[in-house]
């Protein structure tokens, strides 16, 4: 009989009987109806996509896919990733029927005010999603980057007889996400590292929202990815559920060492009789009527959003899931019988806990380059706590768009990760004597590829077990920006090391320089910028990126060597900004008269400005702010500790004015235009980023 599911989860459903034989089209029609009422109700949505996919997430989650509704973080599921996410009614309506904690009412809510069910499937909000996805090209991406932790996880952990880490990653994906440009840079480095756990079933329905994609969309993707170095299948019929069970079956078992794409042949809104098959179906309601008939056309006489009985058994995922966990669980235990070390680490790395001693390891590494007092790039200073950092935390897992020599993102303790002819994981050795050890590649060559890089290393965070970081030059952030804000909207622990941070780079000229990019970053909420100004600033930048489990952070660093600028703690250094020199420090013992804030490189030209207004009597403090966003963050009180009321300031940084004005400045030294190409120090002199320019400018504030 008909069931309307207000709780809608497992909780109150009877497992069915052991004969009992799925309705596959019952299933399917399941989604159908599910989306068209809850697409209709919101009055907005994409009905067409999860109507076309019905049959593909059928073969898909009712026999393949692994995982277990009443615990949707169990480490070793398998990954599914909806790439076309806007055909989220597709997972809702997926996840409500297998089980998961997301009832009825929920799916009535679509796209309503603080629902589990918004627009486009969110990380964090609805249970059993993996990732984010909306932005088309990055699911896929993503999906690339949980398939290679799910890879070298395995070759890290399993031992002879001990197989842990062994599950595949599937991704749903259309013609939208196989058009935009990240999906060609992820996709070719899956058959590059010859990612065989990873399953892609494309949604070839030839249409979008402008219409059929012949016109602007005449790519030969079979032989596209066959070129990548992927085993293809298909096309196929993507309403033949047999025939995709099948071809599943087939990508799992002789793919060649391959990652493998079911091209899956479909009509966009199957099942509506006016509508399957046109761009009307893609990302509007149907309409009451069309409904009505559609209803009619599959056979679904219930009302909105009731599902028989029989559907929810045919979808039940817990007694499979369940019994999926509970084996795991046993060989797990097993696992930590004879390796007790390993599974440790396993389970530390996976609930994404930093070593218990990652305190004494960050204070050890501040407190060393605080004593050497180098005078390095700060690019360098980075790859000097790195050292430190990569030796301590196996999880970190580093990586560079082909400038690992420009952005120091290699270290002794991260050999590049190389892939043998057999899809194996190579391991180099690291260490000597009774150190000595063999060690998997951590550190990646993306190749010129900063988007794929950036949505790849989001995927590696999503999955668990490492954190990823990455370099590219400041300027080329660009091309990463969409993944890095996708990553501070899904609350990502990842790094990225951009480096070239300004006209300090010198000859290369202004398509290299970045002006705008840094004030362009903070901007992006929940992300963490930092400019630090030397080694312990650097290193103290790379503590808290390691401490944030819930936002990425973006590094900007030098080119060009910065001289230690001396101070008398690093503590307050974690507060985004704080006093690095008072006038009594340069011989004036007097109250300063006003402020300088100086970000990285400048904070130099601040303390040569400070001794100069010095000698003419004129007493300022100078505050170092590395990260305006760590600064925004601190209480009221702090931040008048650091800025006092009543005391004229004066901003200097390489870069835009405008973000300045915000700390109350009196007066910015800034770059509103682009650089030159010019060896830096003459660029420094040209666009007037001078001590005699800064004590000018001070003076002027204050009328002297």
């Amino acid at each position: 009989m008909p069931h309307d599911s207000n709780t809608g989860t497992s909780a109150s459903r009877a497992s069915p009987p052991a004969d009992f034989r799925p309705d596959t089209a019952l299933m399917a029609n399941a989604i159908r109806a599910l989306t068209m009422d809850a697409v209709q109700q919101a009055n907005s949505g994409h009905p067409g996509a999860p109507m076309g996919m019905a049959e593909m997430a059928v073969a898909l989650w009712g026999r393949h896919l692994r995982h277990h509704p009443k615990n949707p973080h169990w480490a070793n599921r398998d990954r599914f990733v909806l790439s076309n996410g806007h055909g989220s009614m597709l997972i809702y309506a997926l996840l409500h029927l297998t089980g998961y904690d997301l009832p009825m009412d929920e799916l009535r809510r679509f796209r309503q005010l603080h629902s589990r069910t918004p627009g486009h499937p969110e990380v964090g909000i609805t249970p059993g999603v993996e990732t984010t996805t909306g932005p088309l090209g990055q699911g896929i991406a993503n999906a690339v980057g949980m398939a290679l932790a799910e890879k070298l996880l395995a070759a890290e952990f399993n031992r002879p007889g001990h197989t842990i880490v062994d599950h595949h990653t599937y991704a749903f994906l259309g013609d939208g996400c196989l058009m935009e440009g990240v999906s060609h840079e992820a996709c070719a480095l899956a058959g590059a590292w010859k990612l065989d756990k990873l399953i892609a079933l494309y949604d070839d329905n030839g249409i979008s929202i402008d219409g059929k994609v012949a016109p602007w969309f005449a790519d030969n993707t079979a032989l596209r990815f066959t070129a990548y170095g992927w085993n293809v299948i298909g096309p196929i019929d993507g309403h033949d559920v047999e025939a995709v069970d099948q071809a599943i079956a087939r990508a799992k078992k002789d793919n060649g060492g391959k990652p493998t794409l079911i091209i899956c042949k479909t009509a966009i809104g199957q099942g509506s009789p006016n509508r399957a098959g046109t761009a009307k179906a893609h990302g509007e309601p149907l309409g009451a009527e069309e409904i009505r008939l559609t209803r009619e056309a599959i056979g679904w006489p219930h009302e909105p959003f009731v599902v028989p009985a029989a559907a929810y058994d045919g979808w039940n995922a817990d007694a499979c899931g369940a019994e999926a966990e509970a084996m795991w669980n046993e060989r797990f235990k097993a696992y930590a019988a004879a390796h007790p070390e390993a599974a440790a680490e396993f389970a530390r790395r996976m609930a994404g806990d930093l070593p218990r001693d990652f305190a004494s390891i960050a204070e050890q590494i501040v407190g060393d380059v605080h004593d050497k007092a180098e005078t390095v790039a700060s690019r360098k200073a980075s790859q000097i706590a790195l050292e430190h950092f990569t030796a301590r935390l196996p999880e970190l897992l580093g990586g560079s768009a082909d400038l690992t020599g420009s952005n120091l993102t290699q270290t002794k303790a991260t050999p590049s990760l190389r892939i043998g002819t057999d899809g194996a994981v190579q391991r180099s050795p690291l260490g000597e004597g009774e150190a000595a050890r063999e060690s998997i590649g951590r550190h990646i060559n993306y190749g010129v590829r900063e988007f794929g890089m950036a949505a790849i290393m989001n995927g590696v965070a999503l999955h668990g077990g490492y954190i990823p970081y990455g370099g590219t030059f400041l300027t080329f952030s660009d091309y990463s920006r969409n993944a890095l804000r996708m990553a501070a909207l899904m609350r990502q622990r990842v790094i990225h090391v951009f480096t070239h941070d300004s006209i300090g780079l010198g000859e290369d000229g202004p398509t290299h320089q970045s002006v705008e990019h840094a004030a362009s970053l903070r901007l992006i909420p929940n992300l963490d910028v930092w400019r630090p100004c030397d080694t312990t600033e650097t290193a103290v930048a790379w503590t808290m990126a390691l401490l944030q489990r819930q936002r990425p952070t973006a590094l900007l660093l030098s080119r060009q060597n910065l001289p230690y600028a001396p101070k008398n703690q690093a503590d307050l250094i974690t507060r985004g900004a704080y006093v690095l020199a008072e006038p009594a420090e340069v011989g004036l013992k007097k109250k300063a008269q006003a402020v300088i804030i100086a970000t990285g490189s400048e904070v130099q030209l601040a303390l040569h400005a400070q001794a100069e207004l010095a000698r003419q009597k004129i007493a300022v403090r100078v505050v170092s702010m590395p990260s305006t966003t760590v600064f925004d963050r601190q209480d009221v009180a702090y931040k008048a500790e650091v800025l006092p009321a009543g005391l004229p300031r004066v901003a200097i940084e390489a870069g835009v004015t405008d973000f300045w004005w915000k700390y109350g400045c009196a007066a910015v030294i800034g770059l509103d235009t682009y650089g030159e190409s010019a060896p830096a120090g003459e660029l420094f002199r040209h666009f007037h980023f001078t001590t005699d320019n800064l004590v000018a400018t001070v003076r002027r504030v204050l009328g002297r």
